[in-house]
């Protein structure tokens, strides 16, 4: 069944590309302008959340996605939240992931989701299957645009999530800043179905490759929380690299107390 599965996203990633470019084509479309107006709008939209502080549930601190994915990619991955709130909370959540590109421009990612409670008990907590979807080539328009797919079910309890996103990266010279807006379903046993959303934003600007300074915002539903970051990658032969970051939240907002730090390793090969 899976197996299914994936093989219809692969034909339906073909097949949207090739309709989109025959329809772009065929209406004399000029895709930049596309791409600049989409930019703006998310933009905009992402200025009106954060006035307006209507956001997603839960804390929402966590990687900031870029839209690329490498042919024959294959990655594994450890992910660190320790959040902290008021002094009195000190729960952690670890993520171990492998992922491999199963076609030029689209990446399949595996999780398995620990996390330790406020009593010190640390257990399983959820799987989760991912999918980065790259639509355009680095540079090959105004910004570099990628969608992405989540799939989460908890492990002791029938509850599911399910997130669709869309990643927008535009470089200025040394300076990149990259955008996430999330669009989140989830429901279950424990959960009331109900529509979240989660926007999360970073500018970068690369000094070297293995030492790159960075400001991060998140946000949603009770959450608002920026912070500085810092991330680096040491290249080695071939594809294979090691990617670092680390960053720590604060949360600016009288529902959002407490600071929020996040470590991530990642080594590709």
């Amino acid at each position: 069944m899976f197996t299914f599965h994936l093989k219809t996203l692969l034909n339906l990633n073909l097949n949207c590309r090739n309709h989109l470019d025959r329809w772009f084509y065929q209406c004399r479309i000029n895709i930049p302008n596309i791409y600049n107006y989409c930019f703006v709008s998310i933009l905009f939209c992402l200025s009106l959340m954060l006035t307006n502080t209507v956001f997603a549930d839960g804390i929402v601190v966590d990687k900031v996605y870029h839209p690329y994915v490498l042919p024959n990619e294959r990655e594994v991955e450890w992910r660190m939240q320790a959040p902290r709130e008021n002094g009195d909370r000190n729960d952690l959540a670890h993520r171990f992931a492998y992922g491999q590109s199963v076609m030029d421009n689209l990446m399949l990612e595996f999780y398995l989701v620990g996390e330790r409670d406020a009593y010190d008990h640390f257990s399983l907590s959820s799987y989760e299957i991912e999918a980065r979807w790259m639509l355009t080539e680095q540079g090959q328009y105004w910004a570099d645009w990628g969608m992405l797919f989540e799939l989460e079910k908890e492990h002791q309890v029938d509850n599911w999530e399910v997130t669709s996103g869309v990643l927008v990266e535009k470089e200025f010279g040394r300076t990149s800043l990259t955008l996430n807006a999330f669009l989140i379903y989830e429901w279950g046993e424990t959960l009331e179905g109900e529509i979240e959303t989660e926007f999360r934003f970073q500018t970068r600007y690369r000094y070297l490759e293995q030492f790159q300074p960075a400001i991060e915002v998140y946000s949603g539903e009770n959450y608002l929380g920026l912070g500085p970051a810092f991330m680096g990658v040491q290249r080695f032969s071939g594809q294979k690299q090691l990617k670092w970051e680390a960053a720590f939240i604060t949360g600016i907002n009288t529902e959002s107390q407490g600071h929020i730090l996040r470590i991530a390793i990642e080594y590709e090969f």
